[in-house]
């Protein structure tokens, strides 16, 4: 079994930064691609940014590119989210999940095996 824990959430005024952190642990060897979902009140679950195994690419939403930033410790099931320029409709519980098959698309939350338990965002305005 993989566990997965985010932290870093938090509140933050619009315009300011947060990073996430992310931890994929629980079988030796493996590594994931990452990504990063987000899910505001009322709303569906979201992509937000996706890491390939072996950080050769990145992808991200429409909505965050250029402020968002998703980044891994070398070798390692460790993933970062830099997040800067936040906006209010940013804000959401923030979900990282790990990708067991690493040729999966990145952008449907079904294509991942697991999940950790979500780190709050608020921004204000």
């Amino acid at each position: 079994q993989v566990q997965v824990v985010e932290s870093g959430g938090g509140l933050v005024q619009a315009g300011g930064s947060l990073r996430l952190s992310c931890a994929a642990s629980g079988r030796p060897g493996g590594r994931y691609s990452m990504g990063w979902f987000r899910q505001a009140p009322g709303k569906e679950r979201e992509f937000v940014a996706h890491i390939t195994w072996n950080s050769a690419s990145t992808y991200y939403a429409d909505s965050v590119r250029g402020r968002f930033t998703i980044s891994r410790e070398t070798g390692k099931n460790t993933v970062y989210l830099q997040m800067n320029s936040l906006k209010p409709e940013d804000a959401a519980v923030y979900y990282c999940a790990a990708q067991v098959y690493n040729g999966a698309y990145y952008g449907s939350s079904t294509s991942y095996d697991y999940w950790g338990q979500g780190t709050q965002v608020t921004v204000s305005s």
